[in-house]
């Protein structure tokens, strides 16, 4: 029997982007995976860096230290620091779904725009507080 005669012609394969109306907790599952894989290649590539450089010796450690201050690296660092907190509050988030609450809508919704908000918060605080501590 071909795959076309056993599937039912007006029942469509999946739902479509089309139907679905966006939200913040869209925009939060989608970030959720885009940060963890970041954090995973972004962010093991500059810890692999860092620690090769911490054992190549003072010279090595010198350039990595010049590119990761330099407003390039800033850029790097920032949003690395972003991803962590962004992945980290919506892991809360999924753990708080995990145990059975916070499916209502307003729940959800209330909670997506609170970890999109909470990562930037916390972004923002720990790079004043480093900005502060250095100069």
């Amino acid at each position: 029997m071909p795959p076309s005669a056993s599937r039912n012609p007006n029942r469509p394969l999946s739902p479509h982007l089309g139907i679905w109306r966006w939200g913040p907790h869209m925009l939060v599952s989608i970030l959720h995976r885009v940060t963890g894989a970041a954090l995973t290649v972004a962010g093991m590539a500059l810890l692999c860096w860092w620690l090769i450089a911490i054992a190549a010796g003072p010279d090595a450690y010198a350039t990595f230290v010049k590119v990761a201050t330099s407003p390039v690296g800033l850029f790097v660092l920032i949003g690395l620091s972003w991803a962590f907190f962004q992945h980290s509050f919506s892991g809360l988030r999924h753990l708080v779904m995990d145990i059975g609450a916070g499916f209502e809508l307003a729940t959800n919704k209330a909670m997506a725009i609170a970890t999109i908000g909470g990562s930037a918060a916390a972004t923002f605080a720990l790079w004043a507080y480093i900005f502060g501590a250095t100069r």
